[in-house]
């Protein structure tokens, strides 16, 4: 009696270690579980957090590009022309001295081409302001002579400006160098506002990314525990945990970065089928063709990855510090 139930207690032992067998007798298969469940409500809201983030990261590093390119057209086609400005003075005929302002530009070295302005061209001018139907006859409007610069010539214009005041009465040359200076500003002001943009969203996918991970290690942490104390390593752990956030990362920045592209490749087929109209030609005048071009595309991919780069190195260090207090 006492042998067989000694052998009824080995032969419970040896079944306890060979583990849950089938029905038919073979051993039930073993399934691997990842340490992070792979779809949870807080993976889900985090991928969402991360797509909306670089969504709008996306948009401001193609406003930025596009806010750039168009201000450096401006100053290219403002730097091309300037402006000679003939003020009507007493006891002279203005026409007179803007044929001796325009005889003058034409000699100079470095200029193309010298239009000057007609009396109803130059009255027209100040219709925005003043309306139209009014009689200008006796007001002092300047007469307008623009002057187009040769393509990579660079006029002296101090000397240009000495020499009408020295031959022309009531002349004055105005290289629009404030307008210029005022565009750099505007586009170095979007520059700076658009990397303090960027970096605030990264400073918010941080912190989201740190409250998911100690989410998550607060909701595995009995599994964390059996882990490190059977002998697993930190590293192991914190691999896992990165590894689970880097794909949260990559689908989140890949559904932003992705609805971006999509917004911008639209807008610039939009504006392209609808040239011509007023509406097409005043965005075109402000943004040029509204497309950022394969720099403006490669900026938003690499801004996928840097995310998710960041999005599993935030959560390993996390881990870290967390894997600390086990």
């Amino acid at each position: 009696m006492f042998t067989s139930d000694a052998t009824m207690a080995d032969d419970h032992y040896d079944r306890q270690m060979r583990g849950p067998q089938r029905m038919s007798g073979g051993p039930m298969p073993v399934t691997e579980t990842p340490i992070v469940p792979r779809d949870s409500i807080g993976g889900r809201a985090l991928v969402a957090v991360v797509a909306i983030m670089t969504f709008l990261a996306s948009l401001t590093t193609g406003a930025v590009m596009l806010i750039y390119a168009a201000a450096g057209e401006w100053q290219a086609d403002v730097a091309r022309e300037v402006t000679i400005q003939v003020r009507p003075v007493s006891g002279r005929d203005i026409d007179v001295e803007v044929e001796n302002a325009v005889n003058v530009a034409r000699a100079f070295a470095g200029i193309s081409e010298v239009r000057p302005f007609t009396r109803e061209e130059s009255a027209r001018l100040l219709e925005p302001w003043l309306g139209s139907g009014l009689a200008l006859e006796d007001l002092p409007v300047p007469r307008v002579i623009v002057v187009k610069i040769a393509p990579g010539a660079v006029p002296n214009l101090a000397q240009l400006q000495k020499t009408l005041t020295e031959r022309v009465t009531g002349a004055a040359l105005d290289d629009h160098r404030g307008w210029i200076e005022r565009m750099r500003t505007m586009a170095g002001t979007a520059v700076i506002g658009g990397a303090i943009v960027l970096i605030l969203m990264l400073v918010a996918t941080v912190l989201s990314v740190t409250f998911a991970t100690r989410g998550a290690m607060a909701a595995n942490r009995p599994i964390v525990e059996v882990l490190h104390f059977i002998g697993a390593r930190d590293a192991f752990i914190a691999d896992q945990f990165q590894r689970h956030f880097l794909v949260l990362g990559l689908k989140g920045g890949a559904i932003g970065g992705g609805l971006a592209i999509l917004l911008f490749v639209s807008a610039g087929f939009i504006t392209n089928w609808f040239l011509g109209t007023a509406g097409a030609d005043q965005v075109a005048a402000l943004f040029g063709s509204f497309s950022i071009g394969v720099w403006g595309y490669s900026a938003i991919v690499l801004q996928v990855v840097l995310i998710a780069v960041v999005t599993a190195m935030t959560s390993r260090r996390t881990v870290n510090q967390t894997l600390k207090t086990v």
